[in-house]
């Protein structure tokens, strides 16, 4: 078995989470995916979730996440699928876009890293109207949504959901939402 070399660390431009987590014994660094403060090859395991779909360019954050992976680095992102689901709770959240499955095997791809496995990812319910209220008490009752959110529907989501199913390379992605891959970044120079 391989050791697995690196720190646990997030990566935030958000001064106020890195401290929170450096307060709760983490390690925080405050910067932008699109110019990772850390030398090259310096990681054996990349953790990504929910992030690439945030950047402006993300073509930029593709290539510091390979530019900062070792050889045979994994990498474990997620990404939201499908342009045609874009909703009020993507643009609300911060997404710049979904991505067509094919799309981002080819940028994964260009930036060196090869898909494994990949399993259904999220929560996302079936009911657009569901989407539809959680988004008015977002926009109207924040402060309880979260709290909402956090407490009860998160802690009940966590319980009752599915055990993640990992398949060799990518699922059927026709009825998915959102997915989690597992890539290992090619042996060779980085970048």
């Amino acid at each position: 078995m391989q050791a697995i070399t690196g720190i646990f660390t997030s990566f935030d431009d958000s001064l106020r989470s890195a401290e929170k987590l450096r307060a709760r014994g983490g390690s925080g660094t405050l910067g932008s995916i699109t110019a990772l403060p850390y030398c090259n090859a310096g990681f054996d395991l990349i953790c990504a979730l929910d992030v690439i779909e945030h950047v402006d360019d993300d073509e930029r954050a593709l290539a510091e996440l390979s530019r900062v992976a070792a050889p045979g680095a994994a990498l474990i992102t997620s990404v939201p699928l499908h342009p045609a689901q874009w909703s009020g709770f993507d643009a609300f959240v911060g997404h710049r876009r979904r991505y067509e499955p094919r799309e981002l095997m080819d940028k994964l791809a260009r930036h060196r890293f090869a898909l494994e496995r990949s399993a259904v990812f999220g929560m996302q319910p079936k009911s657009s109207r569901l989407v539809d209220l959680g988004m008015w008490f977002l926009i109207h009752r924040r402060a309880r949504a979260i709290w909402l959110y956090n407490r009860v529907i998160m802690p009940l989501s966590v319980r009752f959901q599915k055990p993640l199913a990992l398949a060799q390379g990518l699922i059927d992605t026709a009825e998915v939402g959102e997915v989690l891959l597992l890539c290992r970044r090619a042996s060779g120079s980085s970048g």
